[in-house]
């Protein structure tokens, strides 16, 4: 097993876990102790944990896969101000590709009135959304994800792979200066990423909330975003050091909820 492959199953079972023990590391991973400690090291050195007497814990606990269900209604005022301003950034007779989630969602509810656009997503309630539209809209097809609504897979891929279109609008499960945009499965990020590279430009859609969080599984650089539209909860200081790396648009939203 390779380091990379070994660092990632340890952030896997932290995740899950909280902590970790050594000793358990080195039974299930078939490695020896001072292999682990060096894993360990490393995963410190990068502040994704810390070190412990005979074990380690997160250094901030990653934000794992949640269902659709949960994510609903949270901080939906801000994403409703965060689509609608997106949406200004869709040209006439432009293909807009529109990754899953409850963001792009709400953008997908202010497109209906467009006649001229084509959407392509891998998100089965975007595409229920635009049913009876004039839009045209595209499905990657390949498997769903049970209880988040989400199309993954090889097929998906394939489908990516073969397209080009103007603007991707990116959700976000976490956004770190570090780690950049972060993803909770290999999965997932694989998807993000052929998205980022079928499209001229990418714009991060994410409330405040996903900000200075991490992720298991890395999606890109801040540098490969041209932009990022958030709400006015994000610090200044935030704010500040985006600015270094991409066009920051900032929406008016309602309180947190």
């Amino acid at each position: 097993m390779m380091p990379k492959e070994r660092r990632n199953k340890i952030l896997k079972q932290l995740s899950a876990n909280g902590k970790i023990d050594i000793e358990d590391l080195v039974s299930q991973l078939n490695v020896s102790a001072m292999t682990i400690r060096r894993d360990l090291a490393y995963l410190e050195e990068n502040d994704k944990i810390i070190r412990t007497h005979g074990g380690a814990i997160l250094n901030k606990p990653l934000v794992i896969e949640s269902s659709f269900a949960s994510k609903e209604g949270k901080f939906n005022d801000q994403k409703k101000m965060i689509a609608k301003k997106a949406v200004e950034y869709i040209q006439d007779h432009s293909t807009i590709l529109l990754d899953s989630g409850t963001t792009t969602l709400e953008i997908a509810k202010l497109l209906k009135d467009k006649k001229t656009i084509t959407v392509v997503t891998n998100d089965i309630k975007i595409a229920a959304e635009l049913i009876d539209t004039d839009v045209k809209v595209i499905v990657t097809g390949g498997e769903l994800q049970n209880n988040v609504g989400t199309l993954f897979g090889p097929l998906t891929e394939q489908m990516l792979k073969n397209i080009h279109v103007d603007v991707f609008f990116l959700g976000a499960h976490a956004i770190d200066f570090k780690a950049g945009v972060t993803a909770p499965t290999f999965e997932k990020a694989s998807i993000k990423q052929l998205m980022i590279e079928a499209s001229e430009k990418t714009w991060l859609v994410a409330d405040s909330s996903k900000f200075d969080q991490k992720s298991l599984t890395k999606v890109c650089d801040l540098s490969l975003i041209c932009g990022v539209i958030t709400d006015h909860s994000i610090s200044p200081g935030t704010t500040e050091k985006l600015n270094e790396y991409l066009e920051v648009v900032i929406v008016e939203g309602g309180e947190q909820s």
